[in-house]
């Protein structure tokens, strides 16, 4: 038996997954829940009956236009309600959902796009024209537009359509689709529980874009598992803070919310004067967000000054949670009368997103908890494979039904995370080194491979390093991510020169413009700074020498 299931309290230490799609699990919870609401959007509600009656109608377009079980479909959208709606209408039908981060640069959607060969987009009007600009690049047929205010109240999307809607770009439109779509044409459900349901990405091993194929199965199972692990009910409401385009916002939630019959505020972009207005009038029972989220509000009065009594629990993953922060935290929510924990999670878009995570009822500093149910973990020497000791440092592996089917036609890169153990299964290797304390609790501890977090988006040097390196007067780059108070990390880079000899204040903002015109925005460096680069006693760039003494300096200066 597993250590760690002693410390599961009132948690089934095994859950029931039923072999069925995505489309079907939700359907199920819509007819069951129907006239609750669903989520709530700029104060405007939507029913679980509501939220069925427009996939169902979605579903019944794209069947139309010729979407179909070979088909994959990207969607370009922040958090709202059309993202929902469409992701359970491709399922229905049997398409792939392929979910790319709306503020990508026009290389990284036109990468995604090439992966994942998707002919059709949808995305929101403010983004059209750069889809479209990469749109000879890719497999893309046709690309579909819908506004933000959509779903908004009436007076506030009047408003918004009066002073900020940008005007029609493409012919096809989601809100022309769902108006004049047939919802009395039957469509059966198409997928099948182990049939690919979605496409994340993530930088696999090497830190190029991989397309992650989830099935249907992995996320049912990993819905269902939080669900019970937060003791989900049709009283909790989640405020959705974390984007629908990451696993841990389209798990944590969309699916584990809607599979709990409880109630979604979705929030597609952070704004911090705006979200406390939200938590203030919606009173949300579960917070769920990035390191990022909990600092801002703890440094808000507004948000020092609210009653928090309403709250069962807060959950930070995606990055690793500063002592500081959840110390602050839990006293700010006790003086509110709540007994609510900030409790750190652990997980990976391999895996869907949280596979672990601190019982709501025990706590361990440091520790990112136990699995859930169904989840093994275990630490194993990165060379050998064998099974470490507890409190032996080693590399943290994932067995369970959360674990990918693999990375999309990249078998070579799937060998190298998915390997068979002597124990006969297959256990995900997440590139992370941690270890187990006698109880059963784990600790991560560093990434083997090198990432940054950055607000809680990975963040890879080796592709700043290529960018910057493209221009002609760089020798030899280097990114490092730097402690930040509000970020977590940010990103710095040094620059070995060619010729010293110019302008380098022109010069930094050259590479910086060079680097917004590639790369995403976390990936951006906030500062450059020239310098003959340190080398190891192999003649590499010692990055971790630079990290040192970049983070020793702000330290000495606060």
């Amino acid at each position: 038996m597993s250590i760690w299931l002693r410390h599961y309290g009132n948690v089934p230490k095994s859950l029931n997954y039923p072999q069925i799609s995505l489309y079907e699990s939700i359907r199920q919870s819509c007819l069951k829940y129907g006239d609750q609401i669903a989520f709530t959007y700029f104060g405007n509600t939507i029913t679980y009956a509501k939220l069925l009656y427009y996939i169902d109608k979605f579903a019944v377009y794209l069947k139309e236009i010729g979407i179909d079980q070979k088909s994959t479909v990207s969607l370009i959208l922040p958090t709202c309600p059309q993202a929902v709606i469409a992701f359970y209408a491709i399922n229905k039908i049997g398409a792939i959902a392929s979910f790319i981060h709306p503020l990508s640069s026009e290389e990284e959607i036109a990468n995604y796009l090439n992966i994942s060969n998707s002919e059709f987009a949808i995305t929101l009007d403010l983004f059209v024209n750069k889809v479209l600009s990469i749109k000879d690049k890719t497999p893309l047929k046709n690309i579909m537009q819908t506004s933000i205010s959509t779903f908004m109240p009436f007076f506030l999307k009047t408003a918004y359509n009066v002073f900020k809607r940008p005007k029609k770009i493409v012919d096809l439109t989601f809100e022309s689709a769902i108006k004049h779509s047939n919802i009395l044409i039957d469509i059966k459900p198409q997928q099948k529980a182990f049939d690919t349901a979605v496409i994340l990405y993530s930088g696999g091993t090497t830190g190029k874009p991989k397309g992650i194929e989830l099935s249907n199965f992995n996320l049912i199972a990993n819905g269902t598992q939080i669900s019970a692990w937060a003791n989900l009910n049709q009283e909790d409401k989640i405020l959705a803070i974390l984007p629908i385009f990451h696993g841990f916002g389209l798990s944590v939630c969309i699916n584990a919310v809607l599979m709990g019959g409880a109630q979604a505020i979705l929030v597609p972009n952070f704004d911090l004067e705006k979200v406390i207005k939200l938590i203030k009038k919606e009173k949300p029972t579960f917070l769920v967000g990035v390191p990022t989220l909990y600092k801002a509000l703890l440094d808000s009065k507004d948000f020092q000054k609210m009653n928090l009594s309403f709250l069962k629990g807060a959950f930070s993953g995606a990055d690793t949670l500063p002592e500081h922060i959840k110390k602050d935290f839990d006293s700010l929510v006790s003086k509110s009368g709540s007994n609510a924990k900030l409790r750190e999670g652990y997980g990976l878009t391999e895996a869907v997103t949280a596979i672990a995570a601190m019982p709501l009822d025990k706590y361990k500093p440091n520790s990112i908890g136990i699995p859930f149910p169904d989840m093994k973990l275990k630490i194993v020497d990165p060379v050998l494979l064998n099974e470490l000791k507890p409190n032996e440092l080693g590399e943290i592996c994932i067995n369970g039904p959360c674990v990918m089917k693999g990375y999309l036609n990249n078998p070579q890169e799937t060998e190298k995370v998915l390997k068979m153990h002597n124990d006969g299964q297959i256990w995900l290797h997440t590139g992370d080194l941690g270890y187990m304390d006698e109880e059963g609790f784990f600790y991560f501890k560093q990434r083997l491979k090198r990432m940054i977090k950055v607000s809680g988006m990975n963040v890879y040097p080796t592709e700043i390093e290529n960018v910057l390196s493209s221009h002609e007067n760089v020798k030899f780059s280097c990114a490092i991510g730097v402690k930040d108070e509000y970020k977590m990390h940010k990103i710095k880079a040094f620059i070995e020169l060619k010729n010293p000899d110019v302008n380098k204040d022109q010069l930094k903002k050259e590479l910086i413009d060079l680097c917004k015109k590639h790369l995403n925005v976390w990936s951006v460096p906030y500062d450059i700074e020239f310098m003959q680069l340190p080398r190891t006693k192999l003649g590499k760039i010692d990055y971790k020498l630079l990290e040192e003494k970049e983070n020793a300096r702000i330290n000495e200066n606060n």
